[in-house]
């Protein structure tokens, strides 16, 4: 099986606003590159939150090399970066590569607080 999934979109800056911004459901965004050793490491972690989560919120990746407009637009330093968006606004940020259960408890803390 390789990186690409059904539950996991890949968006670029032409996909950006109607992906993201305009999405009806909250959207965590993975901000990665291909050199990115942790950045691999969050791969199977968001394939697992995917499954997990099914329905409740959409899951992107981003990769920063070839979108670096929207990188920088959202001030990202280091990667992997997951941002969580709703309703076109960020909403929450967890920086560094982390098992599924962390990115799982960080979308329901943060959802659960607006």
């Amino acid at each position: 099986m390789g990186l690409e999934s059904e539950n996991i979109i890949h968006i670029t800056t032409a996909t950006w606003d109607n992906s993201v911004l305009k999405s009806e459901k909250p959207v965590l965004v993975d901000f990665w590159a291909e050199w990115c050793g942790p950045c691999r490491m969050v791969g199977p972690a968001l394939e697992q939150l995917s499954k997990s989560m099914n329905g409740k919120i959409k899951i992107a990746k981003l990769n920063v090399d070839e979108n670096q407009d929207i990188a920088m637009k959202y001030g990202i330093k280091s990667i992997p970066s997951l941002l969580l968006f709703k309703e076109g606004n960020e909403i929450g940020r967890s920086v560094g590569a982390a098992p599924k259960e962390k990115y799982q408890q960080f979308v329901e803390q943060t959802l659960s607080t607006i």
